[in-house]
């Protein structure tokens, strides 16, 4: 009875008020209580290719003068990347359960493909460079506050812009040296569900989200990586704080 009187006293004196009381929902700076408002973000990015492949991937690649340049493929895969994004956020108030939102951001996330032959001396893992800049619009569905708490749903559509290329690096290459390249601008489709946590100064949004591209990402090129692949589409997973 005493060591539970003692725990008792421990938890009280770290947990302070809200152990006994319901305590005063914290002012959250503000955020809600306005029409437009700003924030900043940082995300963690997986993202892999869902590859559609041609009739005959499997065949060797033969380049323009009728060398074979490799031999029949086994397989073509391609593992989970990880990058990471920094954004701002533009909120717009809609209704007090719903707002519209602008994300723009800053990603800096590679994938890959990888290549696995007949011949395993010419296996390989091709890294498909991306530093992108991502524009999101999107619609934020918001349950009730309670205490310091608010669950919330979302969904909209994303613009991706490549920046940099390594088009005129590749052109010098050896067809078994190319790199496989996205096109460089496409759109895709989000959902994702997270919560508003509200602190005396600034509100903190954990925040999950998926996304998958429109169409085509690939640029078709005649090489021993591109060749073999009909379409690229592009999956994408997202963990972000959004501090507002």
């Amino acid at each position: 009875m005493i060591k539970l009187r003692y725990l008792l006293l421990i938890l009280s004196f770290f947990c302070g008020d809200s152990l006994f009381a319901q305590s005063v929902p914290k002012w959250g700076g503000a955020a809600d209580q306005k029409d437009i408002s700003f924030g900043f973000s940082f995300s963690y990015v997986d993202s892999y290719f869902k590859i559609d492949k041609n009739a005959n991937w499997r065949d060797p690649f033969i380049d323009k003068d009728g060398v074979k340049v490799t031999d029949p493929l086994n397989t073509i895969s391609s593992p989970g990347s990880q990058g990471f994004a920094v954004g701002f956020l533009a909120r717009f108030m809609l209704t007090e359960h719903l707002e519209a939102r602008v994300t723009p951001s800053l990603v800096f996330a590679d994938r890959s493909l990888t290549y696995t032959y007949v011949t395993p001396s010419l296996n390989t893992t091709k890294s498909v460079q991306s530093t992108s800049v991502d524009l999101p619009v999107s619609l934020k569905i918001k349950s009730d506050r309670i205490g310091d708490f608010r669950a919330y749903i979302l969904g909209g559509v994303k613009y991706s812009q490549g920046i940099g290329s390594r088009a005129n690096a590749d052109a010098a290459l050896a067809p078994i040296d190319k790199h496989v390249k996205n096109i460089s601008g496409f759109g895709s489709y989000e959902a994702g569900l997270g919560c508003d946590i509200y602190f005396e100064f600034f509100k903190l949004s954990p925040e999950i989200k998926l996304s998958n591209s429109f169409g085509n990402v690939l640029l078709h090129e005649d090489h021993p990586y591109a060749a073999p692949i009909n379409k690229l589409s592009l999956h994408t997973l997202m963990f972000s704080l959004y501090f507002e």
